[in-house]
């Protein structure tokens, strides 16, 4: 006998259409209609039962039901798969099949009738009728997928009626197991990809020191369009790099994964400047699925010795520069080139910034500037970013404690979660 399970949540109920129903008196009365309704907490709501039997006498083989508060549990009958799929509505909680009940031509498998059953009904408890000498049929029943099994012979309606209901339950915590450990394989399988997907930045040998955030737009995404890289090459020059392609789907999110490593690998090849980003214009050009899709980017090439840059902006937002004893500023950006994979044959012009002994260069993309400030139209900007940073390099705020307050900043700006992805990044020298 099933073990009582815990009840769980109520399924709304609905209302239903007609078909056969077995009455008390054990006659059945075909297409007679009925009110019916579904699943909720077993012990509030009546219960409907899909019966699917083949009896061409027309016997009932159901007693009369009730369930565990003395309502009338409300039965279907089918006669073959046909019919099951049609009554087969939202309000059904659970079905009875008689494996006597004939099997399709092609079935191989003397339990062919129940696992067409199981996948026409993935979602609904199944009970298995079978005759009392055939225990071993039912118990296979049972592995390959009912709840439980039942004797037809022995069927009253006090067993059939708690049968039912612990069947329902049953279904109903194996699904909320199910959907936990799936919930489990997901978070592992996420935080392999976030190992993999995510960089690391390659600065050994170098004095910089480096920080990042990263907030995908989507909901529950692990990654969005956006992307960042930094790296240090042989002859000593740390390159950084921030991009976002345009959209947030998966799409998206895979080619801005893509885009980063063709960096990664360029850079370390020795490509910097104009030639690295035409060279990463080909590889967005093959690898978007639309030729509409764009992406911005911001290199960076810091010198050895850490006092100068070289700049490259395609379409991207100018990075920002803090010094000791002066304000924040953005780095020059009247020599930005397009976006890559708008202009066939484009330019992208490398600028020479001068960084000074101390400093912290942080680079952003634009969900960072385009969230909202209170509940009107006014967009934060570039202008009200530096400013918020700027108060906050006041306040003694640097490295990740810095890059924190101004992500969750700006969220609390937005009043909430920001639709657009967001990712910085921050390189300190000496301060």
């Amino acid at each position: 006998m099933p073990v009582p399970i815990p009840r769980q949540r109520a399924i709304p109920a609905v209302e239903s259409g007609q078909a056969q129903a077995a009455s008390p008196g054990g006659t059945s009365t075909e297409e007679a209609p009925r009110k019916e309704t579904t699943v909720e907490n077993t012990s509030h709501t009546n219960l409907t039962l899909l019966l699917i039997e083949d009896d061409p006498g027309g016997s009932a083989i159901v007693p009369e039901l009730l369930d565990s508060a003395g309502k009338p549990i409300r039965v279907r009958t089918a006669r073959n798969l046909t019919e099951a799929e049609r009554l087969l509505t939202d309000d059904v909680h659970c079905i009875l099949l008689d494996l006597a009940l004939p099997g399709r031509p092609d079935d191989e498998d003397e339990l062919g009738v129940l696992k067409h059953v199981l996948e026409l009904a993935p979602r609904h408890a199944v009970l298995a009728l079978t005759a009392s000498g055939d225990a071993e049929r039912g118990a296979e029943a049972v592995r390959v997928g009912a709840q439980d099994y039942l004797f037809r012979d022995e069927l009253d309606g006090r067993l059939l009626s708690r049968a039912i209901r612990y069947a329902v339950e049953r279904k109903r915590s194996d699904t909320a197991e199910r959907r936990l450990a799936e919930g489990r394989m997901r978070a592992q399988e996420n935080r392999r990809l976030e190992r993999g997907l995510l960089p690391t930045p390659l600065l050994e040998g170098s004095s910089l020191r480096f920080a990042a955030r990263y907030r995908p737009g989507r909901s529950r995404a692990l990654l969005g369009g956006d992307f960042y890289d930094v790296v240090r090459t042989a002859d000593g020059t740390v390159h950084a790099m921030i991009g976002d392609v345009c959209g947030h789907g998966p799409d998206e999110a895979a080619l801005g994964v893509e885009l980063r490593i063709a960096w990664r690998a360029l850079t370390l090849a020795g490509l910097c400047g104009d030639e690295l980003l035409g060279t990463l214009q080909q590889v967005l050009e093959h690898e978007r699925a639309d030729d509409e899709i764009f992406a911005t980017l911001c290199t960076v090439d810091i010198a050895p010795d850490g006092r100068r840059a070289g700049l490259c902006l395609a379409g991207h937002p100018s990075p920002l520069l803090a010094r000791p004893g002066r304000a924040a500023r953005l780095l020059p950006y009247d020599n930005n080139g397009p976006a890559l994979g708008l202009l066939p044959g484009a330019r992208w012009p490398r600028m020479q910034v001068e960084l000074g002994a101390e400093w912290s260069l942080m680079l952003y993309t634009d969900g960072l500037i385009e969230g909202r400030v209170g509940e009107g139209r006014e967009r934060l900007g570039q202008d009200g970013m530096v400013s918020m940073v700027r108060r906050q390099l006041s306040e003694g705020l640097r490295g990740e404690a810095l890059l924190r307050a101004a992500v969750n900043e700006v969220r609390d700006l937005n009043g909430g979660e920001l639709a657009d992805d967001v990712a910085v990044l921050l390189l300190d020298r000496g301060v």
